[in-house]
Parts: C-alpha cells; sequence; structure tokens
C-alpha cells in the first residue's frame, strides 16, 4: 500500500468549557456566608500546525476524529478552573483546509510553524459568585460550560515546491530526481513507476538550493481524470517554475513532440495560467540511438510552435539524467530562474474570500410543529443557552426559562397554535408547554 495520501476529512471537536459551580462559604465565625462557587475553565482549541518534517496526509487516514480535553470545573472558594490544553495537530506544508459542508476555505498553510484555529473551545461557565446581586445575594445559579465547536473538515495536500519535473510516464524524471538530489524514488523500466509526487532538494553550493517535485507521468486526458488525473496535477500549482522532461529517443514508440504538445494542453486545461509559468525543456536520454534524429525534427517544429504564437522560446537542454549528462548547466538555469520568478498565483486572492450578510445568519431559534400537540425547537442560540444551563439547581431553570422568554419562544409557539399542556422538545429534553 502506498504510503502517499494527499486527500482526507476528518472530524474535529473542542473542548467544553469547564462547568461553574454553585458554593457558599462555610467558615467559622462567618454567618450567612455568602456565595463562592469559581468559574470553569476554557476548553481546549484544536490548532493544525505545519511541520515540515511530513510529506503526506497518511496519519489522517486511520484517525479520523481529533478532540481537545474539557476545561476543569470550577471549585469552593472561588477558585477557578484550569483551562484545557489546546490540541496541536502537525500537517504537512502545503495542506489547505476546508469545511466539508460549504467548501469553506479555513486556511492554506504553507510555512513551518504556521498554524490555525481550526475549532474554538468553549469558554469556563460562570459560578454562583457571578450572579450576585443586592437582591439576591446569595443566588443557586450557575452555568454549565459553553460547547466547543464541531465540525467537518477536509485537508487536501499540495506539496509546496520551488520547481516540478512534469512529462508522460518513463521519460526520466525520477531518475533525473535522482541524480539531482537527496531523493530516492522508485525507477523502473515501465510507465507509471511513479505513483507519487517525490520530493528532493538540489543543492548547488552554499546556500544555494532549491526543492524540485518529480510529479507522477501525466497523459492526454489527465485534466478530466484519465490515468492519475487531477489527483497530481494539483501538485504542480505550488511550483514557481516547470521542467518539462522529454524521452527524446521515443523509447515507447511516442513521438516527442506530440508528447509536448499533450502536456502543455493538458496544463491549459487544468489551468491556463499554468502557462504563465517558467518552462524549462529538458531532451532527455541521449545516449539513445534515436535522440539526435528525434531532435533535429523535435527543434524544427518547436521553434515553429512558438513563432507562430509570438513568444520566445524556452530554454532546451540535452542531456542523459542516467549517465548524468549534461545535467549540471540544466540545473545552473533552473536555480537563476527560480531566483528571478516571483510566484504566479492560479487564482484571485479575492476569489477565495467569503462575503457575510446579515441574511446569511442564521436564526437564533426555529419551531417546527412535528405533529398535532408535539413541537421541536432548534437553533445553534437556543441549543447552546440549554447546554449551558445547570438543570440541577431550580434557580438556573427559571434563568433559562426567563431567557427563553425573552427571545420570544414563548410567543412564537403560541403563534404556532401551541396551547397548555403541548409537548416542547428541545435537544433530546422534553417538557410542557406552559400557557398561563
Amino acid at each position: 500500500m502506498s504510503s502517499f495520501l494527499d486527500q482526507a476529512t476528518v472530524t474535529v471537536k473542542a473542548g467544553k468549557g469547564g462547568d461553574g459551580m454553585v458554593a457558599f462559604r462555610r467558615e467559622k465565625y462567618v454567618p450567612d456566608g455568602g456565595p463562592a462557587g469559581g468559574d470553569g475553565g476554557k476548553g481546549g482549541d484544536v490548532i493544525f500546525r505545519v511541520e515540515e518534517g511530513l510529506h503526506t496526509l497518511m496519519d489522517f487516514r486511520y484517525n479520523r476524529l481529533f478532540r481537545a480535553d474539557k476545561g476543569e470545573d470550577g471549585m469552593p472558594k472561588n477558585k477557578y478552573g484550569a483551562g484545557a490544553e489546546d490540541l496541536i495537530v502537525e500537517v504537512p506544508p502545503g495542506t489547505v483546509i476546508r469545511r466539508s459542508d460549504n467548501h469553506q476555505l479555513i486556511a492554506d498553510l504553507t510555512q513551518q510553524g504556521q498554524e490555525v484555529i481550526v475549532a474554538h473551545g468553549g469558554r469556563g461557565g460562570r459560578g454562583n459568585t457571578r450572579f450576585a446581586t443586592h437582591r439576591n445575594p446569595a443566588p443557586s445559579i450557575a452555568e454549565n460550560g459553553e460547547p466547543g465547536e464541531e465540525l467537518e473538515i477536509s485537508l487536501e495536500l499540495k506539496m509546496v515546491a520551488d520547481v516540478g519535473l512534469i512529462g508522460y510516464p518513463s521519460v526520466g524524471k525520477s531518475t533525473l530526481l535522482s541524480v539531482i538530489s537527496n531523493a530516492t524514488p522508485r525507477i523502473a523500466d515501465y510507465q507509471f513507476t511513479t505513483l507519487a509526487p517525490n520530493l528532493g532538494v538540489v543543492e548547488l553550493g552554499i546556500d544555494k538550493s532549491f526543492v524540485a517535485a518529480d510529479m507522477p507521468g501525466l497523459i492526454e486526458g489527465a485534466a478530466q481524470g484519465v490515468g492519475l488525473g487531477i489527483d497530481f496535477l494539483r501538485h504542480i500549482e505550488r511550483t514557481k517554475v516547470l521542467v518539462h522532461v522529454i524521452d527524446m529517443d521515443a523509447a515507447h514508440g511516442r513521438d516527442p513532440f506530440q508528447d509536448f504538445l499533450d502536456i502543455q494542453e493538458e496544463l491549459e486545461a487544468y489551468n491556463e495560467r499554468l502557462l504563465d509559468r517558467p518552462m524549462i525543456l529538458v531532451a532527455n536520454k541521449l545516449d539513445g540511438p534515436h535522440f539526435e534524429e528525434n531532435l533535429k525534427v523535435f527543434k524544427e517544429k518547436f521553434t515553429a510552435y512558438y513563432l507562430k504564437r509570438g513568444q520566445e522560446e524556452p530554454p532546451l537542454f540535452e542531456i542523459s539524467a542516467w549517465m548524468n549528462h549534461g545535467v549540471q548547466d540544466m540545473l545552473w538555469t533552473v536555480y537563476e530562474t527560480v531566483q528571478a520568478t516571483d510566484f504566479v498565483p492560479l487564482t484571485d486572492p479575492e476569489e477565495e474570500a467569503v462575503h457575510y450578510t446579515l441574511e446569511e445568519e442564521a436564526p437564533p431559534f426555529m419551531i417546527e410543529e412535528l405533529e398535532p400537540g408535539y413541537f421541536k425547537i432548534s437553533g445553534h442560540e437556543i441549543e447552546r443557552l440549554y447546554a449551558m444551563t445547570n438543570m440541577d439547581h431550580e434557580e438556573s431553570i427559571q434563568r433559562f426559562v426567563r431567557q427563553m422568554r425573552h427571545m420570544g419562544i414563548e410567543e412564537a409557539l403560541r403563534a404556532q397554535g401551541a396551547v397548555h399542556g403541548d409537548v416542547v422538545e428541545l435537544s433530546n429534553f422534553q417538557f410542557e408547554f406552559q400557557d398561563e
């Protein structure tokens, strides 16, 4: 089984806040002690952080749930509960995080140490000390901790590299990467040897290096999902410079120039802005018997291709990756191109922007009549208030009833046709509607 995985869907759940406490001072020589219940601690956040030593999302294949700890409950003598530690989830550079339900972009993590809070922990509930007033100096009211955020997210890995080695299968990309870098890709004399991108660091001298990625072989129709398809075309998005490797010996019976055209068309079909990035052509396998003959024909068609479009020809290098011949000059040109090139994004920043309007805000509650005499209340705000209500104390329940009345739920139920004695459900809790 391949150890490379570049897409995953997981669930993240932040920690619930600690519950506030109902407590009173019980000390010698202190008559009528007042409230002394402390607040609960904050729940832990779920944070995704970039770790440059990772190169795959394989860890998310079997671990699909990431749950942070809850905050500590409040304690007597006005002692606050401790906040929970945040849950740190490490991901490789180039990880794009989106909500699964609406594909909203949460973060695009590319730099070492970059992090984002994906799910916020709930705040701690307030103890009864916080509810003391001159009218009620000893309240039996405390809040439960706020639930932590929970959502399903999709992760997509787009490898971060300065240079992308592209081309048809078995043109020598993996061999070239193994020669110029510390990478050890799988190499064999058959097509589709590479089933996952490989990264390698190319060292040309002190402080002169770049990262190259060997992209799995593209074929005609890849942009529509043929072969390895867009599963690996996405990794080309991060590269600044494209190095197109062509088998000029035509060892597998293909036409080198047609290979060039096919790859150009697939890049354009995936995203035409890819053609705006600098490209360097590498005519590989000069040790082959048909190299010189094919190269002559290729150059004629290649020159005519760019002349027709009024564009400058990209550099063309003749090499033998296997013999390490002509490689060094090509690498210096690639390095200089990387240094002189600004990254060309494939989308405009405003295309990823999320615009919110007042109409999109969810209502605080909704009421649905499931059957005659049976109503259900739902909504994020009312469910949050219910979850934070300590049902063990009568004063807390009365406070929740006042909150519901203030939100207009009682009037809304009456408007929906609810009468005294009807059953109302809220978060799997049922009670009778009291129409006084």
